[in-house]
């Protein structure tokens, strides 16, 4: 007797089947640039010192909930940020409902990151309610770093290569690496808070020096190149960790080149912005490389 044919969904389940990568890698693609778009977006209302362009929320006035010719261009600013929230909804729903029949880490994933979308909004709703304090809106980008993370493990299970696991002195040093990624990112907040692009002409400050404050985050930035240098000399002999290592250590220079032209240049808000950008890649890049040490949920293979 014949057996039934299995759908490539229940054959095997868990594993990542060609099927499933043709219809999921585009939707997660979209899925991890709309999330870097978020941040680049957020980027710009802080920048035009817009973050209170809807001074409320859930709506954007007292009596609307989408903006009117009251409150100005900083209005149109702040509230097409906020329309951004459902396109990054609108693609994360798409990526549930492909990704909803396979039983695995994919599909735990597609539904973190959905739930995450509304936590996003709500974080952002307090920041203006706080008349943007500057710890809620470190707490609301360092979020958004965290969906990225997030959209490049899936990327990572959908599009990788089948590996094994690295020996757990590579896979110790890539968390440092990535540890020292987020000391650094949340150091960038903290001087973003503390200097002249906190959202608002009005809004609060850190208290912080800004000067002294930069200083320490470049410490911090040294630390990490130099681990990420580290790391690279450790895994010279593995092409495909090398790429991934090598890629985030060329953002972490252009970063620092970025990072070092807005300070000598009294931080002129462009080029704060293309640093903005800068650290989400970076984020990107982190998780790539913690990923990249860990065995593909597809491989056999042992820890090497």
């Amino acid at each position: 007797m014949t057996a039934a044919p299995v759908s490539p969904d229940t054959r095997t389940p868990g594993r990542i089947t060609g099927w499933l990568r043709a219809r999921l890698v585009p939707l997660a693609i979209a899925n991890l640039c709309a999330n870097i778009l978020l941040v680049v977006t957020g980027g710009v209302v802080r920048l035009t010192s817009s973050g209170l362009g809807c001074p409320t929320w859930p709506k954007c006035t007292e009596g609307s909930y989408v903006r009117h010719g009251a409150t100005g261009i900083h209005g149109v600013i702040e509230f097409s940020n906020r329309m951004l929230t459902y396109v990054l909804t609108a693609i994360a729903i798409a990526v549930v409902v492909a990704a909803w029949k396979h039983v695995g880490r994919v599909r735990r994933l597609a539904v973190g990151i959905a739930l995450g979308i509304p936590l996003q909004a709500v974080i952002g709703g307090i920041s203006v309610l706080t008349d943007l304090n500057p710890w809620v809106v470190s707490f609301h980008l360092l979020a958004s770093m965290a969906m990225i993370c997030l959209c490049v493990w899936m990327l990572d299970i959908l599009w990788s290569p089948v590996r094994g696991g690295s020996p757990g002195g590579v896979r110790g040093l890539a968390w440092a690496t990535f540890a020292a990624g987020w000391v650094v990112l949340w150091l960038g907040t903290v001087v973003t808070g503390s200097g002249p692009h906190s959202g608002d002409l009005e809004s609060k400050r850190t208290g912080l020096d800004p000067a002294t404050m930069s200083h320490i985050h470049a410490f911090a930035v040294y630390v990490l190149v130099a681990l990420t240098v580290w790391l690279l000399v450790v895994v010279r002999r593995q092409p495909y960790q090398r790429l991934v290592v090598a890629v985030l250590l060329g953002v972490q220079l252009a970063q620092g080149v970025v990072g070092w032209i807005q300070y000598e240049t009294g931080l002129p808000a462009w080029v704060v912005g293309l640093h903005m950008l800068g650290a989400a890649l970076t984020a990107a890049g982190l998780a790539r490389v913690v990923l990249s040490t860990h065995p593909h949920p597809d491989s056999a293979l042992p820890h090497r």
